[in-house]
C-alpha cells in the first residue's frame, strides 16, 4: 500500500529557506579563507573543540570522545566490549519513545532513578531497507540533490530510533527531555547506494562531567554484509544545575558569509517528520517555552546536514565530517554560511555568533 503523502512532502529546500539562496562573489569567498584554523589530526578519534574556527571564543561542549569500547559488565557473551546485544526484529516507533521519557519526566510518574554508569547494552536491528519516497523528501527538506547515493547525514535518520531506544532504556544516566545534542561526527567510509541493506548498532560510551552537567557519546554504526559503512558518534548533553557557570570568551569578527539562508518555521515540523525526530523544542512554540526557548529552534542535524548539502560537490567519496552546535538556530531566522580554512565551515546569526563550527577531512 503506497505511502499517503502530505501536502508539504513536496516542499523543496527554497520552500523552507524563503527565497533564492544567496551566493556571494567570489572574492567574498576568497575572503572567508584566512589563515589560522587549526589543523585535524585524521588517526585521533576524538570529538574537537572547532571553537578556533568560529569568530567567538567559548566552552567547548563537545568534549574527547575517543573510540574506546569499555567492559561494564564483564560478561555479555552476545555482544562486544563486554556489553549484553539485544537484537530487535524491526525499528523501534519513535512516538512510543517520546511518549516513555514525557512520561518518566513527570514527577510522581517517573521509571526509575537515572543511573550513574552506562548501561552495559547494544541495541543491533538487521536488514534496514531505504524508502526512495523517504529519502526524497529527506533530500529536499535539507537541501541535496536527489541522487541514488545516500547523503553522509541520512543514516543517522535511518538509525536513529534505535538510538533513541538506547537513551530510553532503564537506567540511562541522561534524561531524553531537555537532552542538548552538543557535537556529532560521522564517517562515511564509502559511498552507499539506497539499493543497499544495512544492519545498524548502538551503544553509548565516554559518560563525563560537564560544567553544565553531564555528556555521554552515543555510537550509531553502519554495516552492509558485516563490513562497516558508516558511523556516526553524537554527544549530548544532559543538562543540571552545578555550581559555577559557563564563562564567555571575547568575541572577534565572524567569517565573511558565502551564503546567506532564511530559515523558516516549517523547517522544524518538516525535518521532524522525515527525521523521526518529534522533540517539541523543535515543532512547538509551547514545547520550546517550557525548555527556556522563545520560540522552537531548528534540529542540529538539519544545520548539520543543510550544511553538507552545500558541500556536496567538493566531498570525496571516503570522509569524516564533524560538528559543534553552539546556538541554536531559532525558527524563524536568517544565518550565514562561510567557507573556512583547511575545509572548515561555519553556520553564524546576523550578530555574528556561530549556531554551528564544522570540519572536514
Amino acid at each position: 500500500m503506497a505511502r499517503k503523502r502530505e501536502p508539504d512532502d513536496d516542499l523543496s529546500v527554497h520552500d523552507l529557506i524563503e527565497g533564492p539562496t544567496e551566493i556571494l562573489s567570489r572574492e567574498t569567498l576568497d575572503a572567508a579563507r584566512r589563515p589560522g584554523a587549526a589543523d585535524a589530526d585524521p588517526g585521533v578519534e576524538r570529538t574537537h573543540d572547532l571553537s578556533a574556527a568560529a569568530a567567538e571564543v567559548t566552552t567547548d561542549l563537545s568534549g574527547p570522545a575517543a573510540e574506546v569500547t569499555t567492559d561494564l559488565s564483564g560478561h555479555g557473551p552476545a555482544g562486544t566490549g563486554g556489553r549484553e546485544r539485544v537484537e530487535l526484529t524491526r525499528m523501534p516507533a519513535p512516538g512510543a519513545l517520546y511518549r516513555r521519557a514525557v512520561l518518566s519526566a513527570l514527577p510522581g510518574l517517573g521509571r526509575g532513578r537515572r543511573g550513574n554508569d552506562l548501561p552495559a547494552l547494544e541495541f543491533a536491528v538487521r536488514g534496514v531497507r531505504v524508502d526512495r519516497s523517504h529519502l526524497a523528501d529527506y533530500d529536499r527538506v535539507c537541501g541535496f540533490r536527489l541522487t541514488d547515493r545516500l547523503p553522509g547525514t541520512y543514516p543517522h535518520v535511518l538509525g536513529f530510533p534505535l538510538a533513541l531506544r538506547l537513551m530510553t532504556a532503564p537506567g540511562f544516566p541522561i534524561a531524553l527531555t531537555g537532552v542538548v545534542h552538543v557535537g556529532n561526527r560521522i564517517t562515511v567510509h564509502r559511498p552507499i547506494s539506497a539499493d543497499e541493506t544495512i544492519d545498524f548498532t548502538t551503544y553509548a560510551q565516554d559518560l563525563r562531567p560537564h560544567d553544565r552537567g553531564r555528556q555521554v557519546d552515543v555510537v550509531l554504526v553502519g554495516s552492509v554484509d558485516g563490513e562497516e559503512v558508516w558511523r556516526g558518534v553524537s554527544t549530548y548533553l544532559g543538562r543540571e544545575r552545578t555550581p559555577g557557570g559557563r564563562e564567555r570568551g571575547e568575541r572577534s569578527c565572524p567569517p565573511t558569509a558565502t551564503a546567506r539562508w532564511r530559515v523558516e518555521p516549517r523547517v522544524g515540523t518538516a525535518y521532524a517528520r522525515v527525521s523521526g525526530d518529534h522533540n517539541p523544542i523543535h515543532t512547538s512554540r509551547l514545547g520550546a517555552r517550557l525548555f527556556g526557548f522563545q520560540r522552537p529552534i531548528a534540529h542540529g542535524m538539519w544545520s548539520k546536514a543543510r550544511c553538507l548539502a552545500a558541500l556536496e560537490t567538493r566531498l570525496p567519496d571516503a570522509y569524516t565530517v564533524e560538528v559543534a552546535f553552539k546556538l541554536p538556530v531559532p525558527l524563524p531566522s536568517t544565518v550565514n554560511f562561510a567557507l573556512l580554512p583547511d575545509d572548515g565551515f561555519a553556520l553564524h546569526d546576523s550578530r555574528g555568533r556561530p549556531h554551528l563550527v564544522g570540519l572536514v577531512r
